[in-house]
């Protein structure tokens, strides 16, 4: 008496039930009918974006392979190397390292430490700045942040003379601070960085659940051990995004480098390069371009390593 038929039911969630399509009056095709392609159409849509993409990688992989090109042209002119990979050879690798009159290797070597021990102190201290700022309350906090962000505004380059004058009576009392040191410059690089890499991080780290210090606190942990142990493993994406922006700033920048590096073996890259075109009646591009591909060889394994940690370290600190 209370059977009830399911036989006639509708609607059904078997997959293979045909009575579950829609079928227009008169004709047996289901709505789903697939429509010819329209190019007009997918052009409005989302192909003026792969045209958009396409130009943009060839604007942007141009000047690489011109470089790329001029360094394997024996002739050693940008004249001779417009027509990209008309002439292959190895010989400005072999001038530029076997040369004794081109200190490549000390150039390539300074350029690591400098750039290495920068990108780590920057991290470090950044980090240590970036928690005190995102975990504590103290007098003159909302006036610290505030001055880092002004004092950013300015760009390092207008204080060029000051920072030779500085270094230069810093010499006077610590040599091994002052003109034509790696330390010294190392210092003048971290008091450019910290300021906007410190905010960067405070970003980030008022991102990570102040609930995970409380229940440390509880269990006896203090600040060091909370730091040490639990947040820096929480934030590694946006150091591994200051580590990588800084270390790339160190290796292309040059006037700082050329105003406290005087001595040839104690230059950079940016600055013993610059030597080798500074004449133009000898500049050897060829070799110059040589030096500048060898050199973009550790940052770009850097940035390969780095990958997976860029995208949601430059972000994740924007949405808090």
């Amino acid at each position: 008496m209370n059977a009830i038929d399911t036989s006639s039911t509708v609607g059904t969630n078997d997959p293979d039930d045909t009575s579950t399509r829609a079928v227009t009056a008169g004709n047996t095709r289901g709505v789903y009918e697939r429509r010819p392609f329209n190019f007009g159409r997918w052009f409005r849509a989302t192909g003026w974006r792969h045209v958009v993409g396409i130009v943009m990688i060839v604007f942007s992989c141009f000047p690489l392979l011109f470089v790329l090109s001029s360094s394997l042209n024996p002739q050693g002119t940008l004249t001779g190397s417009n027509a990209l990979f008309s002439a292959i050879g190895f010989e400005s690798y072999l001038r530029i390292l076997s040369s004794p009159d081109i200190p490549y290797t000390s150039w390539f070597m300074n350029t690591l430490l400098v750039a290495g021990i920068t990108a780590i102190a920057t991290v470090f201290l950044g980090a240590l700045a970036a928690y005190a700022f995102s975990r504590m309350r103290f007098t003159g906090r909302r006036f610290g942040l505030v001055s880092i962000v002004i004092i950013q505004m300015f760009p390092q380059l207008l204080a060029v003379v000051a920072i030779f004058l500085l270094m230069s009576k810093i010499g006077d009392w610590f040599p091994a601070l002052g003109l034509n040191t790696h330390i010294g410059l190392i210092m003048v690089y971290l008091g450019g960085a910290l300021g906007v890499n410190t905010f960067l991080m405070y970003g980030f780290f008022n991102t990570v659940p102040k609930e995970i210090d409380e229940a440390a606190k509880i269990d006896g942990a203090s600040h060091a051990r909370i730091f040490f142990t639990i947040i820096l493993r929480l934030v590694a994406p946006i150091l591994a995004v200051v580590a990588l922006l800084s270390f790339i700033a160190t290796v292309n920048e040059f006037v700082v480098a050329s105003v406290i590096l005087i001595d040839p073996e104690k230059q950079t890259l940016a600055v013993g390069l610059t030597k080798l075109v500074s004449n133009p009646r000898y500049a050897d591009w060829s070799a110059f371009c040589a030096g500048a591909v060898m050199a973009a060889l550790p940052v770009m394994a850097l940035f390969l390593y780095l990958q997976k940690y860029i995208v949601g370290g430059l972000t994740a600190g924007s949405v808090k």
